[in-house]
């Protein structure tokens, strides 16, 4: 018998304020068995960095099925015509899953943070390096493993964003760090 999703209920404030954005979001994420609590923590990062792109779209912001439904966006950006704006996934797909992605939506962008990075970029980059449309922008390993030891069913989140800093709050425990764009 298949393990179902564990479902969080997740209340997430963002404050951009690079981007003048300033929202509450009260979230479902469903964390597929296999998905580690660093990635589910990313996931919900990603979401508060890109939270901003809803005021100048008609659409919205949502989760994906999650890792049990290979070839679709960890979280996707839509219009209501069901237009991908932007296609947002997590963790180090290989070059084949970037071509995939970048040929059906306008924006893709990624967002690698475990402690291989480096070596899956020096693999993974010169291969996808032409892609006009996509972004990759690394999380340090070090918060998002620290935040991921206090995720609970039901999570507080934070995410403040200023001149080009992030700070993330999850739970009682807070980390401010750099995300560094990969060129």
């Amino acid at each position: 018998m298949a393990l179902s999703a564990t479902v969080y209920k997740v209340e997430l404030g963002v404050s951009d304020v690079d981007h003048g954005y300033y929202a509450d979001h009260t979230l479902t994420v469903a964390r597929h068995p296999s998905e580690t609590d660093e990635r589910m923590v990313v996931r919900l990062l990603a979401f508060g960095l890109r939270a901003h792109r809803l005021v100048d779209v008609d659409g919205a912001l949502a989760f994906g099925p999650g890792l049990s439904t290979p070839g679709v966006p960890d979280l996707q950006l839509a219009d209501y015509t069901g237009r991908i704006l932007e296609w947002i996934d997590v963790g180090q797909p290989d070059a084949r899953a970037l071509g995939k992605s970048v040929s059906q939506a306008d924006q893709v962008r990624l967002f690698p943070y475990a402690a291989g990075v480096a070596t899956w970029w020096r693999t993974v980059g010169p291969k996808v390096a032409g892609l006009p449309n996509l972004s990759v922008v690394q999380i340090p390993h070090a918060p998002v493993r620290q935040l991921a030891q206090t995720v609970d069913r039901r999570v507080t989140a934070q995410v403040m964003v200023m001149e080009g800093q992030v700070t993330m709050t999850v739970g009682n425990v807070d980390v401010t760090f750099t995300p560094e764009p990969l060129e």
